[in-house]
């Protein structure tokens, strides 16, 4: 990884992109059954040194900003918590497999809930067509809130991401999803401190989420269906 990749944020303002870092658009694929399963390249954005990403989700060049934070008086305060991701994450255990997982992180992104999700597989992980379903799952999670851990190992599975930023285009739900930063890019906060750099992380384009700088899903999820949803899903 470039030691000049790195993301900006400005204070009430977009993100501030320096070092060359790769931009792309991908859109998200789902199975005949409606579940989430990939994701694939939609577009490469010309190579620039430097770039600045819409944060609050009003631009009208989007994705990159043109000022509109500064006509709509754009919170962009930053709320998310600064303890390491394994400090903040809760632990399952199956017979071969270990998952951590910080839900803080979720984007709704849904590719954990395939096959019954994640935690069911994780129970069933001596199976080795559920150990390999979860597998999938885990290491597509764009905002890196689940992390699959090999017990015999004690390896995670991690992709080998070239550093880069993803546009995600959400086609099931009709709008579009978070920024995803890959490749353990650094991200500088507004006030200078850094945060943990991760392999995978999604960061907040629509200015709603409430654990910025990351995406919370308030791109097409409100409070209740936030809700609605983990309890659906065993969440809580």
């Amino acid at each position: 990884m470039s030691s000049e990749m790195r993301i900006k944020i400005i204070k009430n303002g977009p993100y501030l992109v320096s070092g060359g870092v790769p931009l792309y658009q991908q859109v998200i694929i789902t199975d005949d059954a409606g579940h989430t399963r990939e994701l694939v390249d939609e577009k490469e954005y010309p190579k620039q040194e430097t770039y600045t990403l819409c944060r609050c989700g009003e631009s009208k060049n989007k994705p990159y900003c043109d000022g509109t934070h500064n006509d709509i008086d754009f919170d962009g305060t930053e709320t998310a918590s600064r303890k390491p991701y394994i400090d903040k994450a809760e632990v399952f255990e199956g017979p071969e497999l270990k998952l951590t997982d910080a839900y803080e992180f979720c984007d709704h992104s849904r590719f954990c809930l395939r096959s019954g999700g994640i935690r069911k597989l994780i129970k069933e992980s001596d199976n080795p067509e559920a150990r390999k379903t979860a597998i999938e799952e885990a290491m597509i999670c764009p905002s890196g809130r689940l992390v699959l851990w090999d017990k015999k190992t004690g390896e995670a599975f991690e992709k080998e991401f070239e550093p880069s930023i993803v546009l995600v285009h959400d086609e099931q739900k009709k709008c579009q999803g978070p920024i995803w930063v890959r490749g353990k890019i650094t991200i500088e906060s507004s006030d200078g401190s850094e945060y943990e750099a991760r392999n995978r992380v999604t960061l907040c384009r629509c200015g709603k989420s409430e654990n910025k700088p990351y995406c919370d899903g308030s791109h097409w999820m409100n409070a209740e269906q936030k809700l609605k949803f983990r309890k659906k899903w065993g969440l809580d």
